[in-house]
């Protein structure tokens, strides 16, 4: 009797505790569905801590918090006797439909790229419908100058049609993009930086450097 006692005893406990899960389910699935409308909600698109501090070389970044957002980095270097560079980029969307987050936010913070030193080419974008591009052409020729031309180097970025504009008169609305005082201290080279908080929004760079290296 004083087994069987136990035993009803234990099965209560065990049934207690799996009505006590099966209750806390639905606020755990309420907490997913609260932090997935506040990740809809606010875009944030970051570089910070330590990240790329001291590093060197060609370095190509596109970031992006949002949707529908297009973004290229387009690099070229040619080096001999008869040295020429031609690259073409084009970015495209039609139809596309997105809803602006209320709040975008990109950064470059803290000791990022702090020391760094190369040609670098960053995208960073907090938002929905936006366009970015960075291009270089670069050319080391023995005999004469070589160039790459304008059309060669001409890269298009087409806006997606029928996106929304960012709601900034709606409260609450923020649109920030920034580079801290203490970030990039000590870089040596080419930065290429596109920044946009915001939607459907086009920025681009383009860099052409010829160089004789002939007597």
């Amino acid at each position: 009797m004083s087994r069987l006692s136990s035993l009803l005893r234990g099965c209560c406990l065990t049934c207690v505790a799996l009505l006590g899960c099966a209750l806390c389910l639905p606020a755990l699935a309420q907490q997913d569905d609260y932090d997935a409308m506040l990740g809809y909600l606010a875009a944030d698109s970051r570089i910070d801590g330590h990240a790329l501090a001291a590093s060197s070389g060609a370095v190509r970044i596109n970031q992006a918090a949002g949707d529908l957002n297009l973004q290229t980095n387009l690099q070229g270097l040619a080096v001999g006797q008869q040295a020429s560079v031609h690259f073409g980029g084009a970015q495209r969307s039609k139809d596309d439909h997105a809803t602006p987050p209320l709040q975008a936010t990109v950064a470059i913070a803290d000791a990022a790229l702090s020391g760094a030193n190369g040609l670098y080419a960053i995208n960073q974008v907090a938002g929905s419908g936006n366009a970015q591009f960075n291009a270089v052409a670069a050319t080391l020729a023995q005999l004469g100058i070589q160039e790459a031309d304008d059309a060669a180097m001409a890269t298009g970025a087409a806006i997606p049609a029928g996106g929304t504009p960012s709601p900034l008169g709606q409260p609450g609305s923020l649109r920030k993009a920034e580079v801290a005082a203490s970030a990039m201290q000590g870089f040596r080279g080419v930065m290429q930086l596109n920044q946009i908080a915001g939607s459907r929004n086009e920025t681009g760079n383009m860099l052409e450097i010829s160089v004789h290296g002939g007597p």
